[in-house]
């Protein structure tokens, strides 16, 4: 059987992103960083549900953490064809004027060294030139490059931003080696997030402005990067899907 890997796929657009995959016929292997309760919560779900999974914690920011992720998932049985980097953070909402270096560096940290390291050892798997049988990677950015995030998380847009142009850059080096890479924009969606910057209600606010005039679904979100693992999106690389809602 074929693995999976979704980063930070215990919650939110990973959890929705895992029970499809899993329903696709992947065996998933759902990383979380402290919430084992809700990682194994959604491991009985999807052998609920006649799917495979398993759980492995690592936290995405330590090289060392991540390449121990690796070596667990080698012991799995069936090649990895699939990594989801979704795993991210933000913080309170705040302006620039009140950004501390330490912030920056723990957004960065997560929301781009992470993925860069997860790519990396996904291609050392995936890549014909090491034998692997190919795959794909989807990196999950953010509808905020696109404004920036004022007044609330520049950094985290910013962090996004860099995931962006990893999404393109890899997709060059790699597209001969069997390896696929997108990316997803998520606009404004329902999950918990939003509490993680101090506003639980945040897409209730913004919704006004968002063309389909509401926040979007996890499960709106997974479909699309469902679509960009499967063999029609096989055409597809070094592009970034928005799912916005129209922004």
């Amino acid at each position: 059987m074929d693995l999976a890997l979704v980063t930070g796929g215990s919650r939110g657009i990973g959890r929705a992103t895992s029970l499809l995959l899993a329903q696709a016929g992947y065996r998933v292997v759902i990383n979380y960083r402290q919430r084992e309760d809700a990682a194994q919560q959604l491991v009985a779900e999807i052998a609920a549900r006649g799917g495979s999974a398993c759980a492995i914690q690592a936290d995405i920011a330590d090289e060392q953490q991540v390449e121990n992720l690796f070596a667990q998932l080698d012991r799995q049985s069936g090649y990895l064809r699939v990594v989801v980097n979704n795993a991210g953070i933000l913080f309170s909402q705040c302006q620039v004027e009140a950004l501390r270096a330490e912030r920056i560096r723990r957004v960065l940290a997560t929301n781009v060294i992470g993925p860069f390291i997860c790519c990396r050892e996904a291609v050392k798997r995936m890549s014909t030139a090491y034998g692997g049988q190919g795959g794909v990677i989807v990196n999950v950015s953010s509808g905020a490059v696109h404004s920036g995030a004022p007044d609330e998380y520049v950094d985290y847009a910013a962090s996004k931003a860099a995931m962006d142009t990893l999404t393109r850059g890899l997709a060059r080096e790699v597209a001969q080696q069997g390896i696929r890479v997108t990316g997803v924009r998520p606009g404004s969606t329902l999950t918990e997030m939003h509490a993680d910057g101090g506003e639980p209600n945040r897409v209730e606010r913004v919704a006004q402005r968002i063309p389909l005039g509401r926040g979007g679904q996890p499960e709106e979100i997974a479909e699309a990067i469902l679509w960009l693992t499967s063999d029609a999106a096989s055409y597809v690389t070094g592009s970034i899907l928005d799912v916005t809602g129209g922004l």
